[in-house]
């Protein structure tokens, strides 16, 4: 049986890490380092990293060894979702108010998200980018970050693990992990619980990150924030996917990225309506 053995924040949030012994010095000494690497690579709240410089200087950057999984599913669900899903919101973002600062003061001006082919190119290990560009992973990348931390788990022999990264779970073992799927507009409820066995789960909801009517979801081809989604899960192989699909819910219908991933999932509506998955492991309530 896991039992708490880390808790931390990271990247903005609680992190918890449930093993079967607590982790040794040398261990969180490891996880500390793979999400300082993760961070000032990917992170736009900070001067330093490597997306910050990016937003500043066109020009061609070589990405770690982590980066093409990344870019490689954004890729795919920008496709599947007709742009709808980018990591070119991050202006967007910042002049809605979530920026650096969480000044949280939408400015009068808005600029119109790029196209894919009109801001970047890609080619696997270096990010060519064709004018200055805000990248945003946030829709995907908490998700990555807690396969990469599990991976640091198993390198040190730790193969038997849940990290839990505020919402987007992945489990490890050979036991059965039931999650409950919090109400997003009452998180002292769930609408119901699946389960997860060396898979994971994730969530997207806007309610955590609201302000002035407004949240963080936003339609690429809009550059506004959806409104007809009001909650999703994903349920998938990683971290990476459960959370890139999890987002991915708000623009396509789930018959729509089934063609291109296997997955289960849930989504509520603005109207309350539930819907989810006909093969998904665990119970809705509603």
């Amino acid at each position: 049986m896991l039992s708490p053995s880390k808790q931390f924040d990271a990247i903005g949030a609680p992190w918890q890490i449930d093993t079967a012994e607590p982790l040794g010095s040398d261990v969180e000494a490891a996880i500390a380092h793979r999400i300082e690497l993760f961070d000032r690579t990917y992170s736009r709240f900070r001067d330093d990293s490597l997306v910050s410089e990016i937003s500043r200087t066109p020009g061609t950057y070589t990405f770690p060894a982590d980066a093409p999984p990344l870019f490689e599913l954004y890729r795919r669900l920008y496709d599947v979702t007709s742009g709808s899903m980018s990591p070119l919101v991050g202006r967007a973002l910042e002049e809605l108010g979530y920026d650096r600062t969480y000044s949280l003061q939408p400015a009068t001006k808005r600029s119109r998200v790029p196209e894919w082919h009109e801001a970047i190119s890609w080619n696997g290990s270096e990010l060519t980018t064709l004018t200055p560009a805000v990248l945003d992973v946030g829709a995907a990348g908490k998700g990555y970050l807690v396969d990469l931390v599990a991976e640091v788990l198993a390198e040190h022999g730790v193969s038997a693990a849940t990290v839990d990264a505020s919402g987007d779970i992945l489990h490890r073992g050979n036991d059965t992990l039931r999650v409950a799927l919090e109400h997003p507009l009452d998180t002292s409820k769930a609408i119901g619980v699946v389960s997860v066995s060396n898979q994971a789960v994730c969530a997207s909801a806007p309610n955590r990150r609201a302000w002035a009517g407004l949240h963080h979801i936003l339609d690429a081809r809009s550059g506004l924030p959806t409104e007809r989604i009001i909650a999703t899960w994903a349920i998938a192989p990683t971290a990476l996917e459960a959370d890139g699909l999890a987002t991915a819910l708000f623009f396509a219908e789930p018959a729509a990225l089934a063609v291109e991933f296997n997955f289960e999932w849930v989504r509520m509506h603005s109207t309350g309506r539930v819907e989810y998955s006909p093969d998904l492991t665990g119970e809705i309530f509603l």
